[in-house]
């Protein structure tokens, strides 16, 4: 095996864990979303509001097939 393969199997094993622990945690891990997007928007004073909640719009359905939930 090589040291690459080895590497993307490691990155593959924590992609997972990640995924495992955001599913657990998505109250909280939501609500972090949600207070990232507010203090950028703080910071900007607004200008980038729509950019910002695009972003957290895509994070949160992210989270959510994480979760296993259907977005209609």
């Amino acid at each position: 095996m090589s040291k690459f393969d080895e590497l993307k199997g490691k990155a593959e094993g924590l992609a997972q864990k990640a995924g495992q622990f955001a599913a657990e945690n998505s109250v909280k891990v939501s609500e972090g979303i949600e207070k990232a997007g507010d203090f950028v928007d703080e910071k900007t004073g607004g200008k980038y509001a729509d950019k910002v909640d695009s972003l957290q719009d895509g994070a949160q359905n992210l989270l959510n097939n994480l979760k296993g939930d259907k977005q209609a």
